[in-house]
Order: C-alpha cells, then sequence, then structure tokens
C-alpha cells in the first residue's frame, strides 16, 4: 500500500489468500486510485473467473490504454480459472502500461506450479492475505481504531473480539458504526459504547466469564452462565467453550515458560503482543494448578464431545456449562 501511495504500479497484482479483507481493501484502492474518474470508462475493467478464460483475460490485459498513460484490469474470482497456460506465458511479458489485478479468494496458487507462481513472483507482487488468529484480533482492533484517532480500553477490545470473531470484514464494519457513535469531544470506546452499538453486554459475556474463571469467582461465572442460557441469542455454550480452551490451554504452556513469573518474559513465551493481558495467567497460575488444568482441559474436550451428542441423548447445553463451571472450580 505505501508503493501504491506513491504511485509506483507493477504490472501485476496477484492477491490470494483464505482473508478476503486485505485482498478487497488492495484491489478496492487500486481501482478507485490509479486511473482518474474520467480515464475509467475506457480504460477500467472489471473481469470476473466465472466468465472468462485466461486467454480472454490476457487479450483484456493486452490492450493500450486510450487517452491514458495506463489501463486497470482487475480479475476478481481468479481461483475460478482452470487452465492457466496463457496467464502464465502473459506473466513473463507483461504490458507495462497494463496493472492487472488477480484476486483469488478462500485458496492459493497451487504450490506445485511453480513455474506460474515464478512468472507472477518476476511481473509483479504476490501477496497473500491470511486469515488473523484469535490472539492477534486485539492488536488489529486497537490498531484500526487508532489510526482513526479513537483509542479503546483492555475490556472493550476483548468484548468485540468475542463477539466479531476473526471475520475482518465484518469486525470492520463494527468498528466503523462505533466510530461514527463516538462523540467528536471523546473518542474513546468504552464497554457502554459497545453494548449500546453492538449489542453485547458489559456485564455478561465471554469476556466477563473469562473474567470470573480466571480469579475465582463462582458467583459471577454462574449468573453468567445463567444469563446465557436463559438468552440464546446472546451466545450459547459453542461461543463459549472455545473461549475457556483457549484460556487454559495457554495457561498450560504458561507453566512451561522458564520466567513463568517474569510478565515480560511470560509475553513473550506466549507470543502476545499485549502484556496486558498477560496478568491473567499469572493470577491463573496462583489459582489453579498445573495438574488441574490438565483436568480442566480434558473436561472441556468431554463436555465439547457431549455437545455435539456424543454419549450424550438428552443433556441440553446450559447443564453441559454449568458441569463445566462446577468442575473449574471444584
Amino acid at each position: 500500500m505505501s508503493e501504491l501511495k506513491t504511485r509506483q504500479f507493477r504490472p501485476l497484482y496477484y492477491l490470494m489468500g483464505d482473508e478476503s479483507y486485505y485482498i478487497d481493501k488492495i484491489s478496492d484502492w487500486i481501482a478507485d486510485n490509479v486511473l482518474q474518474p474520467e480515464e475509467r470508462d475506457f480504460n477500467q475493467t472489471i473481469l470476473f473467473g466465472s466468465d472468462v478464460n485466461a486467454a480472454q483475460i490476457v487479450d483484456a490485459a493486452k490492450r493500450y490504454p486510450m487517452m491514458a498513460e495506463r489501463q486497470v484490469v482487475i480479475v476478481k474470482e481468479a481461483q475460478l480459472i482452470k487452465n492457466t497456460e496463457a496467464l502464465e506465458k502473459y506473466f513473463k511479458s507483461p504490458m507495462p502500461s497494463t496493472v492487472l489485478v488477480m484476486c483469488h479468494k478462500n485458496g492459493s496458487v497451487d504450490g506445485r506450479k511453480q513455474g506460474y507462481v515464478k512468472a507472477i513472483r518476476e511481473a509483479g507482487v504476490l501477496f497473500e492475505s491470511k486469515k488473523l488468529k484469535e490472539k492477534e484480533l486485539p492488536g488489529f482492533i486497537q490498531s484500526y481504531l487508532k489510526a482513526r484517532e479513537a483509542s479503546i480500553d483492555a475490556k472493550s477490545t476483548q468484548m468485540i473480539a468475542d463477539a466479531i470473531g476473526t471475520d475482518l470484514s465484518r469486525l470492520t464494519g463494527e468498528m466503523d458504526k462505533l466510530l461514527l457513535a463516538l462523540p467528536e469531544n471523546n473518542r474513546r470506546v468504552t464497554p457502554e459504547v459497545v453494548e449500546e452499538q453492538i449489542g453485547v453486554s458489559k456485564d455478561y459475556n465471554p469476556f466477563e466469564l473469562r473474567d470470573a474463571i480466571v480469579n475465582r469467582n463462582i458467583l459471577k461465572a454462574n449468573q453468567i452462565i445463567k444469563y446465557f442460557d436463559e438468552n440464546p441469542k446472546a451466545g450459547g455454550l459453542y461461543a463459549l467453550l472455545p473461549l475457556v480452551f483457549n484460556y487454559f490451554q495457554n495457561l498450560m504452556v504458561a507453566y512451561y515458560c522458564p520466567q513463568k513469573n517474569n510478565p515480560d518474559a511470560l509475553a513473550q513465551w506466549l507470543d502476545m503482543k499485549n502484556s496486558w493481558y498477560v496478568k491473567d495467567y499469572l493470577t491463573g497460575m496462583q489459582n489453579y494448578t498445573g495438574m488441574k488444568v490438565m483436568q480442566i482441559i480434558s473436561k472441556i474436550r468431554e463436555i465439547d464431545a457431549k455437545s455435539k451428542g456424543l454419549d450424550n441423548p438428552n443433556t441440553p447445553s446450559g447443564e453441559l456449562m454449568r458441569e463445566l463451571i462446577f468442575f473449574i472450580f471444584h
């Protein structure tokens, strides 16, 4: 993006990967900024892999621009193109006056096509858009808001991450909604703002359940479980189990840290960019022994299997979650 914004354009951008957000971000920027509005009618072409073949894409890319310095050809659904021989030949000698953008979503170029991959790299940019991991979401949320001159506290960050997940298109859409709701004189996202705009309870949410488990707050944990059982739309067992599992999985890893009482060393050991979250693992190691953590992980797996009907003909999900919470605390 830095290179594009200085108007250093390559003849080929091959954008691939499982995360469509970055692919759309780059291709949309090229569509909106490479050509002037008056140049686009004759020099900007949008094609779809479901409608064209490789030869038709090459024909479009080989055209000369009309009354403009360059033309832009964007191919969406490029993963649907079967025979790529004509494209590989074109990549080896691309038109310098064409900016060709290939949008290959839900996967990557077949690694066995080494000549094809090599031709792409030599012609321009091969960009892989990877899905963010759950642990990377807080950093993404904070950076996204900071770039738009807004701030957010840790609790609000985790509330959003837990409620939305790793779908970046939906996540950024929800954050844009939050930004619109913020007054000009107070650009800070709080739990109250998240609750109002996204519909996540600031008192009864996965983040608060996690906090209750970390601090062994039995009453609070059971109140939250009761709330989720009575409000299925707020999230249920399938939303809560991964959160609880991830915490105890990381807590088990924390026990193996050579300097487990050092917050910075533990953050690096757990591959956490924000050391604020490390305090939950320091507290967890005080409240749960390593043996208990192993037993809890085993119990989570058992509850997960039961929730999917294995050795469980009719126990409701709320009862299963209460069983897990009881096991964790006792």
